[in-house]
């Protein structure tokens, strides 16, 4: 039995969108796989609200993570961070030898516009990294107030990880002053894992320029360099399984509407945060909390992997709390093309299951 997946990715992949990952294969040096391209980014742009140059990788988000923190950092990066994730990207300057420091808010708690301001008024920092959307503690950042901050130090390159909000809440990457937002499929875009996505400004670009070790396979400013002189081709294989599916599955956003498209998130978020208010509690204060998955403080303190090996009897499965959260929590994702019908099946079989 398949069982349908609220964990907050991989998500459920519509049955059309799976069956445009079989289309035959082109070659990737073709003109027909830079029309290809060339039609993703036009729409992601579209998705992500920039004018900005779009970067694919054959990779999860981490790869173009790991390649914003080591293409664009000149001096020292400064890696907010609210949970695992933002862990993840400071390991990832370590590990390039990128001089960075870590600023960790406690679980649960948001990157505060203040934290920001009190880093960058250092002079230390060229390069910020902010988790948008926070998976292990289900924060979403006040990215709109920390995007005024920045205005203050337009020599600082914005990073962004909107890896498990892309395509589920609004996020103007242009009107916030992003220079490079990452994202991958297999969340709110509704594919399978393996591609990542960025956005990429001049900026950015400028910064690059100014690296002298930006390895090679992230390398941003490689893959927009090939982007520019081999007219919107990857410089390596790409997956083009993904990209025909990501094609076709960028139409359907479109077709549904970004408007309505967050509105059906934020309007499932709600529900699991009452229903999860109502029999448990949340880990993130109202304000900051997710619309793209809601993390449950396990209260009752079930045992969350009895819990999913019933609902697997019943076609569900949800997620364990992550890292130092794991059994403390529980995690129920709404993401992606998830429908509140399904939701709402799954939200009575867990009542069902604990005779709530």
């Amino acid at each position: 039995m398949h069982k349908r997946l609220f964990i907050p990715g991989p998500v459920d992949v519509t049955e059309d969108v799976l069956q445009k990952m079989a289309t035959p294969q082109i070659g990737h040096r073709t003109k027909e796989a830079s029309a290809l391209q060339r039609s993703i980014s036009d729409k992601m742009r579209k998705v992500m609200y920039t004018e900005n140059e779009i970067l694919l990788s054959t990779s999860s988000g981490s790869g173009l993570m790991e390649g914003a923190v080591r293409s664009c950092t000149r001096k020292k990066a400064a890696i907010f961070s609210v949970g695992a994730f933002g862990d993840r990207w400071y390991k990832m300057a370590q590990a390039n030898n990128v001089p960075a420091d870590i600023f960790k808010s406690e679980l649960g708690k948001p990157t505060t516009p203040e934290m920001v301001e009190k880093a960058l008024a250092t002079g230390e920092y060229d390069l910020i990294t902010i988790t948008h959307n926070e998976t292990s503690t289900g924060i979403m950042n006040p990215v709109e107030e920390i995007a005024e901050v920045m205005k203050k130090y337009p020599e600082v390159i914005f990073c962004l990880d909107t890896v498990s909000s892309m395509g589920g809440t609004k996020i103007e990457v242009d009107k916030l002053g992003v220079d490079i937002c990452i994202t991958s499929t297999q969340k709110c875009l509704g594919l399978p894992a393996g591609m990542a996505i960025c956005s990429f400004s001049q900026k950015a670009l400028e910064a690059s320029k100014q690296v002298e070790f930006r390895g090679l396979y992230f390398d941003l400013l490689e893959i927009y360099n090939y982007i520019q002189k081999k007219d919107y081709q990857y410089p390596s294989t790409p997956s083009l399984s993904h990209m025909f599916a990501l094609d076709y599955q960028l139409d359907k956003i479109m077709d549904e509407t970004l408007e309505a498209r967050f509105a059906r998130h934020l309007e499932m978020a709600e529900v699991v945060r009452a229903w999860g208010a109502k029999h448990f509690e949340l880990l993130a204060e109202p304000k900051y909390a997710s619309n793209t998955l809601t993390t449950i403080k396990n209260t009752r303190e079930i045992s969350v992997s009895d819990l999913n090996k019933e609902l697997a009897k019943r076609g569900f499965m949800i997620s364990n709390g992550y890292g130092d959260l794991k059994d403390k929590t529980f995690r129920i994702a709404h993401m992606a093309d998830t429908k509140m019908e399904t939701l709402n099946e799954l939200l009575s079989a867990i009542e069902d299951i604990l005779g709530l």
